[in-house]
């Protein structure tokens, strides 16, 4: 793997003074004899660096992100951040399931980036490449100090995410809120547990889901949900999303964005083959509706999204900008820290 030579995902734009991230020796290598993370490995590693810049052309309504894991053991067949594994030599497929990198100084890292003079108190998101509460999260408990990190500089911060281990933190967010702008939103593309089954095979049920949206609403934390991916011919039937939408409401969620499937390379070959397999018969429609990119035709999300938004009014909650819960902070123009590992965003 190219642990020595990995500089960032975006051309040579932010990276640490020596061009790595991280040292091959700064690299272990673990397994662990027990069910739940039976046929994963962890590389464990010492970032240099965990305050990502995103991207100036892109259209998110923050400018830095923390990803304390690469890939993600929730394996959903869609997730355009399996493209980033390649960087490290690893499978794009079952590898980015199943090879999760772990940067174990995450929080003393981001302590130390928050004290810097240079930094000015941006808004951080997070979830925004992989899912910060996936499995690996139970055993490393990275979490937790990153909150309290961002909660003793009052910085405002934002979480997405699929998982349901974000309750364990539930006092830290109560006390981050009382000292700064909190936002989570939770991603439930759909309430099909078939089509959960097959396409979201390692994360928590979307009931379970919902359940989060409700207990963080109880305890004084508006929490938004992300409805993502809306799936092509799977699951953007009017009786479907009317059951979605539905099912989010009845969760007291603060709002509902839809967001239709998009097919970034990496994902696009996973999720195709992933189709193939189980419902051969869209294998055509896909390749005509995706004809022209990533992204399905504007037609298409239009459609979707003034469904979903006529639904939301029906039961009476609102649409929002795409995962935002929060009011971001203005960025300031001064200089920024320059090692930086550039993020690819990717909504869960």
């Amino acid at each position: 793997m190219r642990w020595e030579n990995l500089t960032d995902e975006s051309g040579g734009h932010g990276r640490t003074p020596d061009g790595a991230l991280f040292g091959a020796d700064a690299v272990v290598t673990r397994t662990f004899d027990t069910p739940e993370f039976a046929g994963i490995t962890f590389h464990e590693v010492r970032a240099r660096s965990i305050l990502n810049r995103v991207p100036g052309a892109s259209r998110m309504p923050f400018e830095w992100t923390v990803n304390p894991y690469r890939g993600c053991s929730h394996a959903c067949v869609y997730c355009f951040a399996r493209k980033t594994h390649s960087y490290l030599d690893l499978d794009t497929g079952l590898g980015f399931d199943s090879q999760i990198v772990v940067k174990v100084n995450a929080p003393e890292v981001l302590r130390r980036q928050l004290a810097s003079p240079r930094w000015g108190g941006e808004h951080v998101a997070m979830g925004t490449n992989v899912d910060c509460y996936q499995r690996a999260e139970g055993r490393y408990r990275l979490m937790p100090g990153i909150i309290d990190a961002l909660t003793e500089r009052a910085n405002p911060f934002s979480i997405l995410t699929k998982g349901t281990l974000i309750l364990r933190d539930l006092d830290r967010l109560v006390r981050a809120a009382e000292v700064t702008d909190v936002g989570i939103s939770v991603s439930v593309g759909f309430t099909d547990t078939g089509l959960w089954r097959t396409v979201e095979p390692g994360t928590p049920a979307p009931e379970r889901r919902l359940d989060v949206v409700r207990t963080l609403g109880e305890h004084g934390i508006g929490c938004a949900v992300l409805m993502a991916p809306v799936i092509p011919f799977l699951s953007d039937q009017p009786g479907q999303l009317r059951d979605t939408v539905r099912a989010i409401a009845e969760s007291g969620a603060t709002s509902v964005t839809p967001l239709v499937l998009h097919l970034r390379p990496g994902a696009r070959e996973w999720f195709m083959s992933w189709l193939g397999e189980h419902h051969p018969h869209l294998v055509t429609r896909y390749q005509r509706l995706y004809a022209g990119g990533a992204y399905a035709p504007t037609w298409y999300q239009r459609r979707v999204t003034r469904q979903v938004h006529e639904l939301a009014r029906e039961y009476g909650i609102g649409p929002t900008r795409a995962g935002v819960t929060r009011r971001v902070r203005p960025a300031r123009t001064d200089e920024r820290p320059a090692e930086q590992e550039p993020t690819q965003l990717t909504l869960m």
